[in-house]
């Protein structure tokens, strides 16, 4: 080993990370972890005759506010293309006739700076009927984060607070621990996402919905799984993997509820701007750049204009009761305990490519 005087070098030795006279391998984890690509669900006998036998909706029960959630369990993410007013009213038109308090179907989204904290006790005192907080960064694994989480807690004791993004049991468990009730799963899924690419961490979202979710389970909490869902299949993999709701951004970009205006590009196609909150173009806009000490994890795309959001959710709910039939889970909540995952080489037959004219 190489030495300099009485100081241990840290040197890199066939394979070994080596400190000292100590050398120790290089920890690599060995069991395979799963992707929606890398699943189908297994169907099973079903006493189901229609689709239209399937309840989605199901009440959530959170840990810390006592609050209570009936709800389909399917949200918007909190990006400023998708996550916008408009959508959030189209959301509560749906729900506000059979739920008078729709206004708990909408949360409040923050980061961790004293400006955020301000802002959120701004808008929670003058929105009362807003009982839901989303404490949302993009690494959720810092100490000054479960601080956040732990006072933003005891500021709010009764308001319902959802914390991310982690994808492991123990930072699971952490955060549930330390005042959240519903935990956001998910680092690098996103279709606008590049922190995979940037930084080369992540963890397959399948894998993580599995083990975060038993470990928020066990401790009486519950998970959203945030990203990678690009069809109604992948929505009800989440669901059968354990994920109490679901999160979704790309899926509800380009709808006439997301933000901005539609372009017509030369060739006549009609399209939207479509970001992530890590990109260069969402740093621009909220913070004036990207800081040099660090570099855009997100990118922005043009998507096809889709028209309304409910012919998008009707296409969703519509595929996960599907999914429902196939295995017998009369209710989402059954679909869990229903569901066994085969692993698999191919998803889909792709001989005539994936552009499906029915849905244009």
């Amino acid at each position: 080993m190489l030495r300099l005087g009485a100081r241990p070098a840290l040197a890199a030795v066939a394979g070994f990370a080596c400190y000292g006279d100590r050398p120790r391998c290089l920890r690599i984890e060995e069991d395979v972890k799963l992707d929606f690509k890398d699943v189908l669900i297994r169907p099973k006998r079903s006493t189901l005759r229609s689709r239209s036998e399937v309840t989605l909706e199901r009440e959530l029960k959170f840990k810390h506010s006592g609050r209570s959630l009936a709800c389909v369990p399917v949200v918007v993410a909190n990006m400023d293309t998708v996550g916008t007013f408009d959508m959030c009213v189209a959301d509560w038109e749906r729900f506000a006739r059979d739920h008078p308090g729709a206004l708990a179907h909408a949360a409040v989204s923050c980061g961790t700076s004293a400006r955020d904290a301000a802002k959120l006790d701004a808008i929670l005192a003058a929105v009362p009927g807003c009982t839901t907080i989303c404490i949302d960064v993009a690494n959720g694994y810092s100490e000054a984060f479960v601080d956040a989480v732990r006072d933003v807690r005891r500021r709010w004791p009764s308001h319902t607070l959802i914390a991310g993004n982690v994808v492991t049991n123990e930072m699971t468990e952490e955060l549930i621990l330390n005042g959240a009730d519903v935990v956001k799963v998910g680092i690098g899924p996103g279709s606008v996402c590049t922190t995979r690419k940037q930084t080369g961490v992540g963890y397959p979202q399948v894998s993580a919905i599995v083990e975060c979710a038993d470990a928020a389970h066990g401790l009486g909490g519950h998970i959203v799984a945030d990203g990678g869902v690009t069809c109604p299949g992948d929505a009800a993999k989440a669901f059968g993997a354990g994920a109490d709701l679901i999160m979704m951004g790309g899926l509800f970009s380009g709808t006439d509820e997301s933000a901005g205006d539609v372009l017509v590009k030369p060739d006549g196609s009609r399209v939207k701007l479509f970001y992530g909150m890590s990109s260069g173009v969402a740093m621009h806009k909220h913070a004036g750049g990207v800081a040099e000490y660090r570099s855009s994890e997100g990118k922005a795309v043009e998507v096809p204009a889709k028209g309304p959001v409910d012919a998008v959710m009707l296409d969703l709910l519509g595929g996960i009761r599907s999914t429902c039939t196939y295995v017998g889970a009369a209710t989402l909540k059954e679909l869990p305990k229903r569901t066994t995952f085969v692993r698999v080489s191919q998803q889909l037959n792709t001989v005539f490519g994936t552009h499906d004219l029915s849905k244009k």
